[in-house]
């Protein structure tokens, strides 16, 4: 049986270069949730030889946006944050996943926790979006 959510998900992957350059790989898509993994790469660190916080933010980012629009509603982010807890190295493999805390009809909340290979929480993410009432596919 066909996962419809996965169907909108696998549509957005095509188009998001961005996720391809990451190297981020789709693990599992059910309504209002994601979970997504990448490796850290060395072009990825910083100028203190951790890797850049935008790394651990743009795969957060990612996770909310799969989670936030699988239901084929086209959603845009209205405001994010993220806490790092934990620095991240080259090699490391990281794994999001965006839970959905509230899902109205004209905005979404969740909740995003990124952790390393070791299972620990490298950082947390919450992003709000605003559902715009158009179908991506």
């Amino acid at each position: 049986m066909s996962n419809p959510f996965r169907q909108v998900v696998d549509h957005m992957m095509v188009h998001d270069q961005f996720s391809q350059w990451l190297g981020i790989e789709v693990l599992d898509i059910q309504e209002g949730y994601s979970r997504i993994s990448m490796t850290v790469r060395a072009e990825m660190i910083n100028g203190f030889g951790i890797v850049h916080g935008g790394i651990a933010f743009s795969l957060a980012d990612s996770a909310f946006a799969f989670a936030c629009n699988n239901r084929n509603n086209l959603s845009v982010a209205l405001d994010t944050s993220i806490n790092f807890t934990k620095a991240v190295n080259v090699g490391d493999l990281l794994t999001a996943e965006a839970k959905e805390i509230h899902n109205g009809r004209s905005t979404g909340l969740y909740h995003i926790t990124i952790s390393n290979q070791k299972n620990e929480q490298v950082a947390h993410f919450k992003g709000t979006c605003f559902r715009t009432g158009k179908p991506l596919i």
